[in-house]
């Protein structure tokens, strides 16, 4: 816990959950230092959203999330949620607003910004910043010591927010986790989560680039397992868009999808028109060659396949692919304020942990949460 022998607070990763407690530390009048391994601050934050910067979203609860303990990362959502979040970036500068959908940008859709937002704060605030700096030794001697190729530090506490093992392009390949393991800590089982899926390949290669609106259910056996609606974009092993990255949190090998290509119109109103005129107007021409071909090979009628579309899973992309790593250090091996319950003043925030949100802001919200309560645990 933080007292007035505490000097230096150190912090591993200069990703959102980074930057964001080194933030409100550094606002607390205590000295931080940011050790990121790459050569900038915040490069994955400044992709998110497709570049745009989804940074959290209306609707928030713990219903969203996925953890070894739901009921505590909505305890934790309660002491530092959306219009805190909102608060808190607005407090560095700049608007942030929601969409039809409650997702919630920046007014003006740069994710590059938000990290623009962040250096200038941490400059401000006087916050250490060593870039090139992969921490490769983690002990505790009374304080703790750090190493990394050509420097080293001492703290008296240390977050550890250096990722999961998604998107290893900005720096993130799980190699962190270990720095846990040497505490005592688990690693759970770690898998790609907000990616592309892959399913049958020859009719996704076929739709190639055709993108649709559309709804979207997961089944699995005879049962629904998620439904969503949103972008559907054809690839050339699968499928991917905003729907599909949000079925990703629930998808395994072998579950079914079906997709709904006229959701908002009725099956008797498609039946109508099709009857009459056919599919001209009614989907993509390239899909209805594909309905077509399916129909003259499998059977069935032109309204089940734009209503019903069947598609079975074949997998999911790797983690080169992947936005979020699905599993970690269980929350339950950390108190109410993400400290280590094997050792005292080790913290821990964001994607490292068990915890991971839907597509839509949530992971985002969950770095800026880890963050509070991670600085609130070493102030208190």
């Amino acid at each position: 816990m933080y007292d007035k022998y505490m000097k230096n607070i150190a912090v591993i990763g200069g990703g959102a959950s980074g930057m964001a407690c080194a933030v409100m530390l550094a606002r607390k009048g205590i000295r931080v230092t940011i050790l990121e391994r790459g050569e900038r601050l915040g490069r994955k934050l400044a992709a998110t959203g497709n570049g745009q910067g989804n940074v959290t979203n209306t609707e928030m609860d713990a219903s969203h999330f996925f953890s070894d303990d739901r009921n505590k990362v909505g305890r934790l959502l309660s002491r530092f949620g959306t219009d805190d979040t909102v608060q808190f970036l607005e407090s560095m500068g700049g608007i942030f607003l929601p969409d039809s959908r409650g997702r919630v940008y920046p007014a003006g859709r740069q994710a590059s910004a938000i990290v623009d937002l962040f250096r200038f704060e941490l400059e401000r605030l006087g916050v250490s910043i060593c870039l090139s700096a992969q921490v490769n030794e983690l002990a505790r001697e009374g304080d703790f010591r750090l190493k990394w190729e050509g420097g080293q530090m001492r703290a008296d506490a240390v977050v550890l927010a250096a990722g999961g093992k998604a998107s290893p392009k900005f720096g993130t390949d799980g190699s962190a986790y270990a720095l846990a393991e040497r505490f005592g800590h688990r690693v759970t089982r770690l898998e790609p989560s907000l990616v592309r899926l892959r399913c049958d390949r020859e009719i996704a290669k076929k739709l190639r680039g055709i993108r649709v609106d559309c709804a979207l259910t997961l089944i699995r056996g005879k049962k629904a397992v998620f439904e969503t609606r949103g972008d559907v974009l054809f690839t050339e092993n699968g499928i991917s868009g905003d729907a599909v990255f949000r079925a990703s949190a629930y998808a395994e090998a072998g579950d079914r999808l079906s997709l709904d290509f006229l959701s908002d119109v009725s099956r008797e109103r498609t039946e109508e028109v099709v009857l009459k005129k056919g599919l001209y107007c009614v989907v993509n021409n390239g899909l209805a060659r594909v309905i077509e071909s399916r129909i003259k090979s499998e059977g069935g009628s032109s309204v089940k396949y734009i209503k019903e579309f069947p598609l079975k899973v074949e997998g999911k992309e790797d983690f080169r692919e992947a936005q979020v790593t699905k599993g970690g250090i269980p929350l339950r091996e950390t108190d109410e304020n993400l400290m280590s319950i094997f050792c005292e003043n080790l913290y821990f925030t964001g994607e490292i942990l068990n915890t991971d949100g839907e597509c839509g802001g949530y992971n985002l919200q969950w770095a800026f949460t880890s963050a509070y309560c991670a600085a609130e645990g070493i102030c208190s």
